[in-house]
């Protein structure tokens, strides 16, 4: 199993994604998060949805999802969060490392 991982969410709006990036970064759940505005498109309870979100491209250790997961669930606004996780299967060594050592 990979020890590194990617793990992706969407927020309704960057209050919630600054607010996420920030706890996540502070309790080193997380080496590096990175934001982009995406226009998302999904059925939710039967309809048709599009809105615009954030998504948080969260670079992590697979040691630390458990607790980023649930921090993640703490703080998110939805009933039913995106939350998923890549494994990473190969990697710059030094960038991965970093990504070891700035994780708790």
């Amino acid at each position: 199993m990979a020890e590194y991982c990617l793990v992706m969410t969407t927020c309704p709006n960057q209050q919630e994604a600054d607010q996420i990036t920030a706890a996540l970064l502070q309790q080193q759940l997380a080496a590096c998060i990175q934001q982009q505005a995406v226009s998302s498109h999904y059925v939710w309870q039967g309809k048709l949805e599009q809105s615009s979100e954030i998504l948080l491209l969260i670079k992590t250790t697979r040691h630390c999802y458990p607790a980023l997961q649930a921090e993640i669930c703490k703080l998110h606004s939805y009933d039913t969060p995106e939350i998923i996780q890549l494994p990473i299967e190969a990697g710059f060594a030094d960038y991965l490392q970093w990504v070891k050592d700035s994780c708790r």
